[in-house]
């Protein structure tokens, strides 16, 4: 294949595949290592709460939620920062940053000072993670480009199914170890970064970062984690849930206000206004709530129920991951153009991890049979999740125009820390009631809500990426096979 065109901050430029390829690569490194860290910890919780005694489930859960919701407030502001002063740059300080709040992490004395360590950790993740998706847009052929998002998304996912495989091996060593992995794979990313990823911006985006919106919306995500995490403790009637719930809400109006009338708001209305884009956003934040919760409640099973230990647990979980990359590199694309849209194939990955769950839920005991009882189900639900997140990433990447590359690209990826957040503090929320006279029934319940998560994510995807009005009724979302952004 010979060389192909590319316009790069207003200019043409001329790459050649395996300089494009060396992009991608790089770029998707990035998004497997801040999935990888959004998961790893679940199987270090045993660990760490040995080391630092007294620590709850509950407490533990806020080294992945903080990690997570600090992660989501810092997404759009630092995608339209990458947008305005160069996204290359935003990117390496976004290692950089990701690289030293994990020596932190390693090094923290208690359990306190690891949450402080993770939200580091989850500032620099919020920082390259849309500056890799806007620099991939922007330096990768359109021709190619579609092929390329399936990469740089099945990666994201593989890093955020893998973590329990990687921390379940790293834990045998040091639970510490679960952190400084990434050291060496920043460093490395960090030197090719500046040498082989080209920068780009937009000099037309204007206006700083409504960085008191970011704010509201942490503390709307947060406060809503935290009510649904101590409610066993607090009572759904209780004054205190009340409140925090109240004040989550009052916060979250907080974002949709100051969104409508600053200049550089947290969520861009005009690009809620795109069908495809709310569709993408609505039902990536349905699918990652249950995606969070189905990881950390098969860990939970596994170490809990059947008492794998670590390493056994993250094979255990391993085989679903590995269908992950394949699926969405090559199956879905394919698949998009044959059914007629992405969106599509996004209702069909729903399925398919709705049907992975109930075949579980129909099987699950309290002996161990993985062979026949688990395993088909993790195949099952690894296809789904191929097919799925390269969809709904490809058709909310359809309508970004160039100038909001990093600002659209952040809201996508702010709705997969949103639902994961919700999905984990939901299940903690249940997980929180296990009888030990009967601990299947608890997890009967989360398998439930995991697949409620998933059929609305496909109900979502139906109703907004393919039925369209008779009244509004217009062109298909773009397929992802061929799916370019908005001149």
């Amino acid at each position: 294949m010979g060389s192909q065109i590319v316009s790069v901050g207003g200019a043409t430029v001329e790459r050649t595949p395996r300089q494009v390829a060396a992009v991608v690569g790089i770029l998707s490194l990035a998004v497997f290592m801040s999935s990888l860290d959004l998961f790893i910890v679940n199987l270090a919780f045993p660990s760490i709460g040995k080391e630092y005694s007294g620590t709850s489930l509950g407490a533990l859960s806020w080294v992945l939620n903080g990690y997570t919701i600090v992660f989501a407030a810092v997404l759009i502001p630092a995608g339209r920062w990458a947008d305005r002063i160069g996204r290359r740059t935003i990117f390496v300080a976004g290692l950089v940053t990701f690289s030293a709040g994990s020596l932190l992490c390693g090094l923290a004395p208690g359990i306190e000072t690891l949450i402080a360590a993770r939200v580091v950790q989850a500032a620099g993740a919020g920082m390259m993670v849309p500056a890799s998706l806007s620099l991939l847009l922007a330096s990768v052929p359109s021709s190619a480009r579609a092929q390329a998002i399936g990469t740089w998304s099945a990666l994201g996912a593989l890093g955020a199914a893998l973590g329990p495989v990687i921390g379940g091996s790293l834990v045998q060593l040091n639970w510490r170890w679960v952190f400084w992995i990434n050291l060496p794979v920043g460093l490395v990313a960090v030197v090719f970064a500046s040498r082989v990823v080209p920068d780009s911006r937009d000099e037309r985006v204007q206006g700083r970062p409504d960085l008191i919106g970011a704010a509201l919306l942490a503390g709307a995500v947060g406060l809503l984690a935290l009510a649904l995490v101590e409610v066993p403790n607090w009572g759904w009637s209780s004054l205190r849930f009340t409140g925090v719930f109240l004040v989550s809400a009052a916060c979250g109006l907080g974002v949709v206000a100051r969104s409508r009338s600053h200049a550089a708001p947290v969520i861009e209305m005009g690009l809620l206004r795109s069908r495809t884009f709310t569709g993408a956003f609505a039902a990536s934040i349905l699918y990652y709530a249950g995606f969070g919760a189905f990881v950390l409640n098969s860990v939970e099973f596994l170490t809990g129920v059947w008492h794998y230990s670590a390493v056994r647990a993250g094979l255990a979980i391993g085989p679903g991951p590995l269908m992950v990359l394949p699926v969405a590199r090559w199956v879905a694309p394919r698949l998009a153009v044959r059914l007629g849209g992405a969106g599509r194939v996004a209702v069909i990955g729903c399925a398919l991890n709705a049907g992975a769950q109930l075949l579980w839920l129909a099987q699950i005991q309290p002996n161990s049979a993985y062979l026949t009882h688990l395993l088909p189900a993790q195949l099952i639900g690894g296809a789904g999740v191929g097919l799925t997140i390269p969809s709904l990433l490809g058709v909310g990447s359809a309508s970004l125009p160039p100038a909001r590359f990093g600002t659209g690209s952040g809201i996508l990826n702010m709705a997969r820390q949103v639902g994961t957040v919700l999905g984990v503090a939901g299940l903690i929320a249940i997980l929180a009631h296990i009888d030990p006279s009967d601990p299947l029934a608890a997890y009967r319940h989360g398998l439930l809500l995991i697949v409620s998560f998933f059929v609305s994510a496909g109900v979502v995807s139906a109703l907004l990426l393919i039925w369209r009005p008779s009244a509004a009724a217009g062109p298909s979302p773009v397929p992802l096979a061929v799916a370019t952004p908005a001149s």
